[in-house]
């Protein structure tokens, strides 16, 4: 499924993906939908079950301006 597919079926959620493919940025362009989420944490746990997929996490909604991201 496309990036722009899954942010428009799970708006304002965490996605777990598995990927397929990238841009030259490293940004999730198509993937698998492997559990989504409104919590953050939910997905991290089921992040541990993932283990040598190609597995991305991104976040549907918009992020606050007063608030910075760090991975």
């Amino acid at each position: 499924m496309k990036m722009v597919k899954i942010a428009e079926q799970y708006k304002d959620e965490w996605v777990l993906i598995e990927y397929t493919k990238l841009d030259e940025q490293l940004n999730v362009q198509e993937g698998t939908v492997v559990a989504h989420s409104p919590s953050k944490e939910e997905i991290y746990q089921l992040l541990k079950e993932s283990k040598g997929k190609k597995i991305a996490i991104e976040y549907t909604g918009k992020f606050p301006q007063d608030v910075a991201v760090m991975f």
